[in-house]
């Protein structure tokens, strides 16, 4: 047998993803060089890694014991790797991350430089929302996770990072009636929700339910991206962070409505398990988010802090 660890690493993860589409993609690569690959590392079997039923492909039961095979190689690949890095004096292994959706706006500008100094860290960032960034941490997948709501059930450390401002927000195309009182915004006009389990929702109900307000014109948006569109369009207000409107409130796509009790705080925070045993590269990230991070927030966030 003559298979290379880049077949290896071609199978593992078309078997992982159950798609040659899917593998073509996560690895950057064209379909037709992963199924160029994929068939000359069948040919070194007697016995098929996959099969395909239908137009869906399967993994056989020979290519999942493959496909673990390989997994270890690849992580002992990667081991070595890191090994020579660290005899070189240099950190390096992996950072697992996880954040919510909003995070986004905010975690990249606490990695970058950190990323730059240490090239041999190869960092893992999953993006989601936050059941599964909790069910992520509660389950010791990651080092970190990146929340503004801490979790009541679990024992975790934490750095506070920067304060998460929620404000009403409503796109300049849509005008309010020059003599409707701002309340009539909660009761009579439509009001654009995240999805259930998310931090900002949450945040919004609890606001309108200490109100008394009461709005059956409700629509409900998946994304934080895709709930500001919906507002540029005119389709409502809603109660959202100031962490993602940089660019929005410059070009004047979107307006922030003062009103009483608004904005709400809370404050961003990286946690980890107390009881998690933190790898020597999360220790040394841990050490950089302690040292920088207010060097981070005056330098990244400045504009931040013009919005009351």
């Amino acid at each position: 047998m003559n298979y290379t660890l880049n077949q290896l690493n071609i199978f593992y993860h078309i078997a992982n993803l159950q798609s040659v589409t899917k593998a073509a993609e996560a690895l950057h690569l064209t379909q037709p060089a992963v199924s160029i690959q994929l068939k000359n590392f069948q040919d070194q079997f007697s016995i098929p890694l996959t099969e395909v039923v239908g137009r869906k492909l399967y993994i056989t039961d020979f290519g999942k014991e493959i496909a673990r095979s390989a997994e270890q190689i690849l992580n002992q690949v990667e081991a070595i790797n890191y090994k020579t890095h660290a005899f070189e004096g240099h950190i390096a292994g992996r950072l697992r991350i996880t954040i919510v959706s909003t995070a986004k706006y905010v975690m990249p500008y606490f990695l970058s430089d950190f990323m730059e100094q240490h090239p041999g860290v190869d960092l893992v960032m999953d993006v989601t929302n936050k059941a599964k960034v909790i069910r992520s941490l509660e389950d010791n997948e990651v080092d970190f996770a990146m929340v503004s709501v801490l979790p009541d059930h679990l024992k975790v450390n934490r750095v506070e990072l920067m304060r998460n401002k929620l404000f009403l927000v409503g796109g300049t195309r849509r005008k309010k009636p020059s003599r409707m009182a701002k309340s009539d915004i909660f009761r009579k006009q439509p009001l654009i929700y995240r999805e259930s389990g998310s931090a900002t929702r949450a945040a919004m109900e609890a606001f309108l339910d200490k109100g008394g307000f009461e709005n059956s014109k409700k629509l409900e948006l998946t994304s934080n991206e895709a709930l500001k569109q919906a507002l540029i369009a005119g389709l409502g207000y809603s109660i959202m962070p100031l962490i993602g409107l940089k660019n929005e409130l410059r070009n004047a796509e979107l307006e922030i409505i003062p009103y009483r009790g608004l904005p709400i705080t809370t404050h961003w925070n990286l946690i980890w398990l107390k009881a998690k045993k933190l790898s020597p590269t999360a220790e040394a990230y841990l050490k950089y988010v302690q040292a920088e991070k207010d060097r981070i927030i005056k330098e990244q966030f400045h504009w931040f802090e013009q919005y009351e």
